[in-house]
């Protein structure tokens, strides 16, 4: 299968947020043969943009892009890598399906069980990233891109082979990746690291450095890395918490002025994908009788989704007020 695919292969970005359009120009400055698809949005439409995307040096990279919708493209033949919200995985799952063929799908999203969808859908070949970079989208053509290091790619359904290829074609020198044979692993450190930035900033209303600069938000941040990674562990899972730790100082320092996605959406009354983070911790926690060891990530969840409904319940009541 691998002879069948080339630095030609066809690779079709879902999502056109800040890490599909990032990813989007980083391919076709590479010369690889890229296609970005619109998530949310399937009314046909079509658009060519330039975008933009500046570098944590200052460099300014650009790529013109045709943007469209799922309806445009009646097979979709290469390797599909996902951007888009995770919340929409159930429904994308299903209209994919009959496009896809044996197209390997790639995961580039937060959270446990992210997967489930499209593992219920049975679909041929899954593999997961986890992202180790930050993505600000400033206005509607412009992002703010920062690699922290290189990303890895790790098998839910397919083979080793077909992994090393996914990862050849999909990196670039801005935007690298990596195979990771436990990817368990490392999605449950990531999961952990975003279920503290994504509750406590936008609880707060801060950019990511808050961490680094504020010695009692470390302290919180503390708090659900050990409890979330008693929750790892008992499932099999053994996590290391001081490098945890590290790692959340670590990400703190480089996204210093950045917002974490979660306080965006909210912002902008959109919705959050809190529920793959601590609520999910949660439900793992429930299944084998330990809910009540993280009182905090489930408290801090609970708190974030309150607020992001609050905020959407707001807006649409002045809205109608207004009018």
């Amino acid at each position: 299968m691998n002879r069948m695919l080339s630095t030609q292969t066809n690779i079709y970005i879902i999502g056109s947020g800040a890490i599909g359009q990032a990813l989007a120009v980083f391919l076709k400055l590479a010369g690889k043969s890229v296609s970005l698809i619109r998530g949310s949005v399937n009314d046909g439409s079509r658009k060519t943009e330039r975008l933009r995307v500046e570098m944590e040096d200052g460099t300014v990279l650009e790529a013109q892009l045709e943007i469209g919708t799922l309806v445009n493209f009646p097979s979709l033949n290469g390797v599909i890598v996902l951007t888009n919200k995770s919340y929409g995985n159930d429904k994308l799952a299903a209209a994919l399906r009959h496009k896809t063929g044996s197209s390997p799908i790639v995961l580039l999203q937060n959270g446990i069980g992210v997967e489930q969808a499209f593992l219920n859908h049975q679909y041929p070949e899954i593999y997961r990233c986890v992202l180790f970079v930050t993505s600000q989208r400033m206005n509607s053509h412009s992002i703010r891109f920062r690699p922290i290091s290189s990303s890895p790619i790790g098998i839910e359904q397919g083979n080793i082979d077909r992994l090393d290829y996914i990862v050849s074609l999909l990196s670039t020198q801005d935007f690298h990746f990596n195979s990771e044979i436990n990817i368990q692993k490392v999605i449950w450190k990531k999961t952990i690291l975003n279920s503290v930035f994504n509750s406590v900033c936008p609880l707060l209303e801060v950019d990511n450095g808050i961490f680094y600069r504020n010695k009692a938000a470390f302290e919180i941040a503390q708090s659900i890395i050990y409890e979330c990674s008693a929750i790892a562990g008992a499932i099999g899972v053994p996590l290391d918490v001081e490098e945890l730790k590290s790692s959340l100082l670590q990400i703190s320092r480089l996204s210093d002025g950045q917002e974490i996605s979660t306080l965006q959406d909210i912002k902008n009354c959109r919705k959050t994908e809190i529920e793959t983070l601590n609520p999910q911790i949660v439900k793992v926690a429930e299944s084998i009788n330990k809910r009540d060891l993280i009182w905090v990530t489930r408290l801090l969840g609970d708190l974030i989704k309150l607020k992001a409904h609050n905020r959407m319940l707001n807006t649409k009541t002045n809205q109608n007020i207004y009018l």
